[in-house]
């Protein structure tokens, strides 16, 4: 069975078919697993407390999926402090590249 890296990057309405997509496919058991990954503008939408965007992180958590947001990122910008406020937050190249290695799918929105 296939597992699924979600990268979601746009903060509009092209990142919500990706936090709809992962939260199915854990719910509904599409594939084996899914982690989500929060890299660049979403970010910030995320830390001002998007109301598009939170209540669908609050759902991957209640699946036991919090997303990982950049922490290089929103170290440069700024919003590290509230951004761990709705994820978590860590450099994530490495557990990019870690996850392609354990073949997961990455898919990007």
């Amino acid at each position: 069975m296939a597992k699924a890296l979600v990268i979601i990057s746009s903060d509009d309405e092209r990142a919500l078919p990706g936090f709809m997509w992962a939260t199915n496919a854990i719910k509904h058991k599409w594939v084996e697993d899914v982690e989500v990954i929060l890299f660049g503008p979403i970010e910030k939408a995320v830390a001002d407390g998007d109301e598009r965007f939170i209540p669908w992180i609050e759902k991957l958590k209640e699946l036991g999926k919090l997303p990982v947001a950049c922490k290089r990122i929103a170290e440069l910008e700024g919003f590290e402090v509230s951004l761990q406020k709705y994820t978590k937050v860590e450099y994530v190249g490495k557990i990019i590249a870690e996850h392609l290695e354990k073949g997961y799918v990455p898919m990007t929105f």
